[in-house]
């Protein structure tokens, strides 16, 4: 018979269908609870704690100096956990049911500028040779598409459709979506695929951007190929694949597109999530507000 923490990553991996990295953080959170329960409590059995122990680990972890972030996130973890031993009836109370997430500043990311973007496509315009070839089309896809770096790693070759100019991304929760490719980096597609056959060795094939050896990039290598190219143009603190993705949101929006659009462009689940994003755009129209405003001169 399944343990209930076995049970509990079934249902995340089959129903909810986390993905594994999701899935290993939820049980390691869960662990740990378990071990801070035994060592302060004595009590293995953590289905029948109640919320004061749970608020003991809260406490012992501001203590040591983990961000209220990474805290509600552990928290997030217990609360599944417990709502889904509720759910299959294996307690009665659900302990965290009271439970109010800390509290967190909040921080508006900075876009890069369109001068910025102008400025960088202006410095690596002719690319030449594989790699500038696939980093040039990585930073253009980014910046047009708003795909996640998870999701452009893993973006596959039989996803690529440049018939029909869009690409098939699998996002959060194993969500697909289909993002347009403007025709302006169409041929950047086709070069770069003319480049990478030329590549003496490919392990990885599926996957449509690889390294000179012919391997799936990773998530370091991609950071540091957008913090790279951005300090050229750029003194912004943070230079990352998701400030790209912030920047896209944050263009489209400047420009006149509607939050709806952006919202299913960026595979956000809910308005909430994309609303973030209003805060540059705002900025952006109080600033043409008062510039032109004839009160205002």
């Amino acid at each position: 018979m399944k343990s209930n923490k076995e049970a509990f990553r079934d249902y995340l991996q089959l129903e909810k269908k986390y993905s594994p990295h999701t899935v290993h953080a939820y049980l390691n959170d869960i662990l740990f609870f378990e071990m801070f329960n035994k060592d302060n409590f004595e009590q293995e059995n953590i289905e029948q704690v109640n919320y004061s122990q749970i608020r003991s680990w809260i406490v012992s972890l501001v203590d040591a100096n983990i961000s209220n972030v990474s805290v509600n996130r552990k928290m997030a973890s217990l609360k599944a956990f417990y709502k889904f031993l509720l759910k299959t009836k294996q307690i009665e109370v659900n302990p965290m049911l009271k439970h109010k997430a800390l509290k967190i500043p909040k921080i508006i990311q900075i876009p890069f500028s369109e001068k910025e973007l102008t400025d960088l496509m202006s410095d690596i315009d002719n690319p030449i040779g594989f790699e500038e070839i696939r980093d040039k089309l990585i930073i253009d896809l980014f910046y047009t598409t708003g795909m996640r770096r998870a999701e452009l790693i893993h973006l596959m070759n039989s996803n690529v459709d440049l018939s029909s100019n869009v690409v098939k991304v699998l996002g959060k929760r194993n969500k697909e979506r289909i993002i347009p490719i403007l025709p302006i980096i169409v041929e950047q597609f086709s070069l770069y695929l003319q480049e990478r056959s030329q590549l003496e060795k490919i392990v990885d094939h599926d996957y449509f951007f690889i390294s000179r050896k012919g391997l799936k990039l990773s998530e370091s290598f991609v950071y540091r190929l957008i913090n790279s190219y951005f300090s050229r143009v750029s003194e912004k603190v943070k230079k990352s694949p998701h400030v790209l993705r912030h920047t896209f949101a944050t263009h489209l929006l400047n420009n006149g597109a509607d939050l709806n659009s952006v919202k299913e462009l960026l595979g956000h689940s809910s308005l909430a999530s994309t609303q973030v994003y209003t805060h540059n755009s705002l900025a952006e129209l109080k600033k043409v507000y008062t510039d032109a405003h004839p009160r205002n001169k």
